[in-house]
Order: C-alpha cells, then sequence, then structure tokens
C-alpha cells in the first residue's frame, strides 16, 4: 500500500496488450512522435500515414506489448479514423503549440467526435512540437479548461520528438491511464474520491480490521501491506505514514490506529501524487475490476447460467446471513430497517441498489417509512430474480464470506413443474395484465400494504410490487407482481420466451365497465395463443375489479362463460377500495404452485388437441392390433414346434 506498486505479473492479467490510436490535425507531429518514440530519433522523412509500431515487450516495466496506431487528417478517411478508434485503449490527442488553430480544433472537433464515437476510453492530449513554442503560457493553464470541460481527458503533456522531450512519456501516461485510470477512482473537479471508489475502500478497510474495533492497527496494517504488496512495513514507515495522517486530518488516526477516514484520507493523497497504481493493486487485489465493481473471477457467467423457464432464487445460507444484517444494522430492534440503516448497509457495496428503479417503490414500507424483515428479504429476492450477478454481488460487498454458488439456486424448468403437476419455487413471478384503468396499479398497491386511499393512481409504466404471501399448511412464498401496461402487452407476446419465467398470469379488468372486460378477455386470449405456440403454457386467473361499483350484470355472466369455455376458474372478485385482498393473493400463489391446472385454451388449442388424442388413439390401437396378430402368431408358432417335438 504504502511502497510503490510492482505490477508486471498483475498487468498481464489485466491487459494482454494495449492499443493506443493517436489522431488530431494533419501536420501536428503523429507520425513523427510514433517514430521518435520507436526509434529515438527524429525521422528525416516520414509517410503520411505509418504502418502499426509494435513498441518492444520490455519498453515500459509493464512489461505489456504495446501497439502505436497512427491515423490520416483527411476528411475522406474519417471512417477508418472511426473504426481504428472503436479498437482503441486509449487515444493520443496531438496539436501544434505552434498552431493555435489545432489547440483550437481540439474541443471544437476531436473530442466531441470522439463522444459522438462513444469512445469511452482514455484520452491523452499531447501538445506537440514544443521546441517552436514561443508563448511563456504552460500547457496546463491552456489545457485547464478545456479539461473541465472534457473530463474523460486523463492528462496532458507537451513533447518535442525532434529534441526528444517527453516523447515516450506521452504514451507511457497512456498505458498508464489503461492500467491505472483515474476517471473511476477520482473527481478532477472536486478533488475527492468518487463513491463506488469510496465504498470499495471502506469494505477493504473493514475486511482488515480484523478485531472489529474501527481502526487498523500496526500489525494490521502489516498484514494489509503484504497481501497487497508480498512486503511488510518497517515501524519508522508506519510511524510516518500515520504522522503525515494525523497531521493533515487529525481523525485520521486513533490511539488503537489508523480509521476508515484516515485510509480514505491516505489513498486520496497518493491519486493527488499520481500514484494510482497503488489503489489500484489494492482494489484489484481484493477483486476489483477497472468499473470498481468485482472482477469476474468473483461472479463467473457459468454460475447463472440458466434456460428461459428457470429463475435464480437465494439459498436458504444466503437468506440466514441477510436475516443477520438485519438484525446487525435495526440497531434498536424494532423491526424497521430505517433509509439510513439502509444506507449504511450498502455502504460498502457498488451502490445503494434500492434507490432506483424498479425497487425503490416495490416494497411494503412500515409505518415510519422503513422496511421490515419480511421487506428486506423480499427486495433481495427480487434482485436475485432480476439481477442475479449484482444481488450476489451485493451480498459479497456486505459481508457474505460463502462462496458465490451457495448463495444461489436455479429452479428447476417450469417445462418439467408443468409434467410433474407441481412446482417447488419459493418465489413466484405473476405478470398483471389488463386494460388502462382497470385497476392493475391499485391491486399492486393494496398487495404492498396501501390503503386505498394513499394510492398514487394508475399508472401507465411497467413496475414491480414484491412481498411474502402467508400460505396455509406451508412457510410464507415470495410474490413478485409485475404490473404490464396495456401498451407493453404486445410487445411481451411478440417475443417466443417472454412469459418462459412467468409462473401466472392475472388478467384485471373493471367489473364496471363492460368495454374493459372485453379487452382483458382479448388479452386472455392472446396468452392462451402464444402459449400453445411456443410451449411456455402459463396458469391464468381473471379478477374483476371494482365490484364495490354496481356491475353491468352481462359482463359478470359473460366473464364467467369465457373462464368455462376456456377451462379457467370463474373471475375473482375485488375492491381495492374495501381492501382486505389476502385471499387473492393465495389463490395467486396456489394457481402457481400447480402450473397444470387452471392453463387456458383455445378453441383451436382444444382442436389440435382433439386431432392429437384421436392420431394418439389410433396409434394405441394398431399397436395393439399388431401385438394381438403377432400374439396369435408366435402362440402358433409355438404350437407348431410343440407338435413337432411331440412327434419325435
Amino acid at each position: 500500500m504504502f511502497q510503490m506498486a510492482r505490477y508486471s505479473a498483475r498487468a498481464v492479467d489485466l491487459a494482454k496488450s494495449i492499443r493506443i490510436v493517436v489522431i488530431g490535425d494533419k501536420g501536428t507531429g503523429k507520425s513523427s512522435l510514433i517514430t521518435a518514440t520507436a526509434t529515438n530519433s527524429f525521422p528525416d522523412n516520414v509517410p503520411p500515414v505509418l504502418p502499426d509500431t509494435k513498441l518492444p515487450l520490455q519498453f515500459f516495466p509493464d512489461g505489456i506489448p504495446i501497439t502505436l496506431v497512427d491515423t490520416s487528417s483527411r476528411p475522406e478517411d474519417r471512417g477508418m479514423v472511426a473504426e481504428e478508434l472503436k479498437h482503441a485503449d486509449a487515444v493520443v490527442l496531438t496539436h501544434a503549440v505552434d498552431r493555435p488553430e489545432t489547440l483550437e480544433g481540439l474541443s471544437t472537433y476531436w473530442l466531441p467526435e470522439l463522444r459522438r464515437l462513444e469512445v469511452n476510453v482514455p484520452v491523452i492530449v499531447a501538445g506537440c512540437k514544443l521546441d517552436l513554442d514561443k508563448n511563456q503560457v504552460s500547457l496546463e493553464q491552456v489545457m485547464s479548461p478545456i479539461m473541465l470541460q472534457f473530463p474523460e481527458i486523463e492528462t496532458c503533456i507537451g513533447c518535442s520528438a525532434l529534441k526528444q522531450i517527453q516523447a515516450q512519456e506521452v504514451f507511457y501516461y497512456a498505458q498508464k491511464a489503461v492500467l491505472h485510470p483515474t476517471a473511476p477512482l477520482f473527481d478532477q473537479e472536486t478533488q475527492t474520491l468518487k463513491p463506488r471508489c469510496v465504498r470499495a475502500l471502506k469494505r477493504i478497510f473493514i475486511l482488515c480490521d480484523h478485531d472489529k474495533d474501527g481502526a487498523l492497527s500496526e500489525a494490521e496494517l502489516n498484514a494489509f501491506q503484504v497481501k497487497c504488496f508480498d512486503a511488510p512495513l518497517q515501524p519508522n514507515e508506519i510511524k510516518g505514514i500515520k504522522r503525515v495522517v494525523q497531521e493533515r486530518l487529525p481523525e485520521g488516526v486513533n490511539e488503537t490506529g489508523m480509521t476508515v477516514t484516515g485510509f480514505l484520507f491516505l489513498h486520496a493523497l497518493f491519486i493527488e501524487k499520481g500514484r494510482l497504481e497503488t489503489t489500484w493493486t489494492v482494489l484489484r487485489k481484493f477483486g476489483y475490476n477497472n468499473d470498481v465493481r468485482l472482477a469476474d473471477e468473483w461472479l463467473p457467467p457459468s454460475l447463472f447460467k440458466r434456460t428461459p423457464d428457470q429463475t435464480v432464487e437465494l439459498t436458504d445460507v444466503a437468506i440466514e446471513f441477510l436475516k443477520g444484517m438485519y438484525m446487525l444494522f435495526d440497531t434498536n430492534g424494532d423491526n424497521n430497517l430505517r433509509p439510513q440503516e439502509i444506507e449504511d448497509l450498502f455502504s460498502t457495496a457498488p451502490e445503494s441498489p434500492w434507490n432506483e428503479v424498479p425497487y425503490a417503490d416495490a416494497a411494503e414500507k412500515t409505518a415510519r417509512g422503513g422496511l421490515s424483515l419480511d421487506a428486506f428479504l423480499s427486495l433481495w429476492s427480487l434482485m436475485t430474480l432480476l439481477e442475479p450477478a449484482r444481488s450476489v454481488e451485493h451480498l459479497i460487498c456486505i459481508g457474505f464470506q460463502g462462496k458465490p454458488s451457495s448463495a444461489i439456486r436455479i429452479t428447476r424448468r417450469r417445462l418439467l413443474d408443468l409434467k410433474k403437476k407441481r412446482c417447488e419455487r419459493k418465489v413466484f413471478q405473476c405478470f398483471v395484465f389488463g386494460p388502462n384503468s382497470a385497476g392493475k396499479s391499485a391491486l399492486l398497491n393494496c398487495f404492498l400494504g396501501r390503503s386505498y386511499a394513499d394510492n398514487p393512481g394508475s399508472t401507465t409504466d411497467e413496475r414491480y410490487a414484491v412481498n411474502m404471501v402467508d400460505v396455509p399448511g406451508s412457510a410464507k412464498k415470495t410474490l413478485v407482481m409485475r404490473e404490464i401496461p396495456e401498451g407493453g402487452a404486445q410487445g411481451l407476446f411478440s417475443s417466443k420466451e417472454s412469459l418462459a419465467a412467468c409462473d401466472i398470469a392475472v388478467f384485471v379488468y373493471d367489473s364496471s365497465d363492460e368495454s374493459s372486460w372485453k379487452r382483458a378477455t382479448e388479452l386472455l386470449v392472446e396468452l392462451a395463443n402464444h402459449g400453445e405456440a411456443t410451449g411456455y403454457e402459463v396458469p391464468c386467473l381473471m379478477v374483476s375489479a371494482k365490484y364495490d361499483i354496481v356491475s353491468s350484470q352481462i359482463s359478470r355472466q359473460a366473464s364467467t362463460k369465457v373462464t368455462q369455455d376456456m377451462w379457467i376458474d370463474p373471475p375473482v372478485s375485488i375492491s381495492s377500495k374495501l381492501g382486505d385482498l389476502n385471499n387473492l393473493f393465495r389463490k395467486v400463489i396456489t394457481a402457481a404452485q400447480h402450473p397444470h391446472l387452471s392453463i387456458p385454451e383455445t378453441e383451436a388449442g382444444k382442436i389440435r388437441k382433439h386431432h392429437y388424442n384421436r392420431l394418439f388413439n389410433r396409434s394405441l390401437m394398431v399397436v395393439s392390433i399388431v401385438a394381438a396378430v403377432l400374439a396369435v402368431v408366435l402362440a402358433a408358432y409355438f404350437a407348431y414346434v410343440s407338435r413337432e417335438s411331440a412327434s419325435d
């Protein structure tokens, strides 16, 4: 941590090779800069565009192969330049210090063009022909406003290919920006560590604070140093580090050691002094990638491999861990995890995930605006269902010590559940269909324990609601309700696998509006057709909402007939205004647990099934006849053999 890191072995893992593309106006010295770097000499004659130049393997200390790519400045070649930029790991953008118009071109053309092409790599600005500079203004002063406008600029450096002034340094900084980028760690404008970097370093601090006293003792600092840099600290080095921190930030050191505040300050100091490799070594040693998220070796894609009709659930091991974390952060033990306590829980994760869609408003809140244990676990189940890799990453970041594979389980395929006529999932996903203003949003709000008076009204956006449902004679099940806007149903039905992970579909209609019932019926038929065509058939329930309003007798009778004709249960009548819908949610869970029941059938489906059954029965009949004939033939043969044996 406190020594300059050595990267050779680790860096090769991070980047097998680095491709640096050099761009800029005509005559700014691109080709000369490349040649001077590679040969330590100034070229007399330079071709318009150099072929790719490979620097020797040991050119820079990291020992990573580097390829320098020259580009044309001609307008007609911009397509080729754009293609090269797609494969760039870093960009060197040149301007000539003796030609102000080339400096202006950086902000008027080149940097906006990189944004337009979505080239998201570090940019090094090289002020070439430094030997011709007649101005006394430093490059930093000239570039400062441009760097504020374009934070993707990693650094700027003046150079001269003719005089061999800092030519090689240009590409050293480009390589360094690839291996140890500033942008993910440090905000140049505010001169502070970025939030995700703070969160990662805080997690590392907690992992290294073995006695959990809130400070790194000398022994813990040494263990940390050895883990990251394979070398211990000398006693005088530790004292020097603590003295530097204490002088600049008194609260960074206490009587037992370095606090988390001091730990963060020290890394900010390293970065300010250009020693990003120190912080990156620490982060990578604890499993972080260049986005300051856990690297693939912690979360291999194979861990989450599944078919479209399989889902991911938390294991009992993960749930017990989460229960323990809930109790730890629910400081007053009132079964109410307050918003700030949730923020504290996720303070060592890449972000607080439940502040964003679809999680922000997806769980039931307590009267004091917090989360009960059930709501807390429900949100984890939702995140595991929708984003299993992110869920496991956050589990690890908040302290889960087990193997990632021990935190999740892949459910059995729904098609197999259908054959076995039983579903053993603990988390069920229900798609809620229906026309606009039918009562879908009100249904989800009631599911989250919100009174009708508190409901914000209907929405035309897709949303999720998750909660636990008491099931008689069984453990609680988690139900995820996904509201499908009327306009979004068609897009869903156009995809073959869109309903593969759906355990049950609910169709809501306004019982006082006949057109609402007709549209809900149309959606039911569309889903049934989709299931029969794709094989992903889904149990269905119809829900007659707003029964507190005088309903149309025609729609009630007609809807009952439709459900009978399609072989599903009659509509369930509810009133979000009157409340108490627990019976409906239990019915949803029960139907999902028995996926072979309540599967709607269209007339076309019934005809196909009838033809199939007839063909199957005929096949059985033919097989029976053939078997009978074969039996007679065999019997005759054995009788003949028996007579022949007797006559002998």
